[in-house]
């Protein structure tokens, strides 16, 4: 159901072609006499999911198709899929066991919709000025896996709900989790960079800008950055403005880098690297990381070297990103 190609598609979910594909899936469920018909209704409720993962009646079609078709696995797939957007809950996931999917799938998928909404508005109108669920939900930030593209944009739609109903601080300290877990998310980083430039807040907002257009360099919002900046330097003389130290950057990269290994996904490597700290070099560790799963972390750590000038640094940056766009 899931496709590396469409990756960057995802990012901007496109609900006609949802619609589109709902509707056929529609039209092939109502003259399901055969199994053929069965099978393009399965085949145009897959390409409504596909292209449209926000929208929950896409989710029930396919899954009332799965239930026709005594699809078990393929139930059980759909929910598995569903709650990983939904950020790879483990309680979720464990209600998946030891249960009679053709009976009581629906009823799961309908309970994951209702508890955690696709759409971030209504999400919005059930947490926001309700302290207590906000905070239930900055608690499940801080312990999802939020890795997979499609549960990083969700989040991150949701925090910026949190951001425009004035809990700034919460944003920034959320949408770091976020982007800990899933770097290229270019839209929060350039969300996060100006906010931090409107509080006056400059190194960390050039730190945000320059994460979003590695990954997407025809933005040039660091550029752009850059140019604001030298506007507002005094008179009518332009003074150039001065990018933070390396010291400075690598900091920041060594924060995130320390944030991408939450216990909940990947086991922690603090105790393990410590022991070895002395005998593994920058690259070792790298290699580790890439070889455990753990992208956002060999990216922080090879950004680091390429902050500080090393080439082949530069190098693993390039090798990572491509890594992680291909991947999940």
């Amino acid at each position: 159901m899931e496709s590396v190609d469409i990756n960057q598609k995802l990012q901007h979910p496109r609900r006609s072609l949802g619609n589109r594909h709902r509707s056929q899936a529609e039209k092939f469920l109502k003259i399901s006499q055969n199994q053929e018909n069965l099978n393009w209704a399965e085949q145009s409720a897959k390409q409504a999911v596909l292209y449209d993962f926000t929208n929950p009646e896409n989710w029930i079609i396919l899954t009332k198709i799965k239930i026709l078709k005594a699809d078990v696995e393929g139930i059980r797939a759909v929910l598995k899929e569903l709650f990983t957007i939904l950020g790879r809950d483990p309680e979720l996931l464990g209600q998946l066991k030891n249960i009679d999917l053709t009976k009581n799938g629906m009823d799961l998928l309908n309970a994951g919709l209702r508890i955690d909404p696709l759409d971030p508005d209504k999400w919005a109108k059930e947490v926001l000025g309700n302290n207590e669920e906000t905070q239930k939900f900055k608690k499940r930030v801080e312990m999802l896996d939020l890795r997979d593209v499609r549960a990083n944009i969700l989040f991150s739609r949701r925090i910026e709900r949190l951001r425009d109903f004035d809990n700034e601080e919460l944003f920034m300290y959320l949408s770091r989790i976020i982007l800990a877990q899933r770097p290229s998310n270019h839209e929060t980083w350039t969300e996060l960079g100006k906010l931090h430039e409107r509080r006056g807040e400059f190194d960390e907002a050039w730190f945000c800008y320059d994460q979003a257009q590695t990954y997407f360099p025809t933005l040039k919002v660091r550029d752009r950055y850059k140019e604001r900046m030298e506007a507002k330097m005094d008179g009518k003389k332009k003074i150039p403005w001065k990018e933070p130290i390396i010291k400075n950057r690598v900091d920041f990269l060594k924060k995130m880098q320390n944030m991408s290994t939450p216990e909940n996904f990947t086991r922690n490597l603090d105790g393990e690297i410590e022991k070895e700290e002395i005998d593994i070099d920058d690259y070792q560790k790298i290699a580790n990381f890439r070889e455990q799963g753990n992208l956002s972390g060999a990216f922080f750590l090879a950004r680091q070297l390429a902050a500080e000038g090393d080439e082949n640094g530069k190098i693993l940056v390039k090798e990572i990103m491509e890594e992680m766009d291909n991947g999940n």
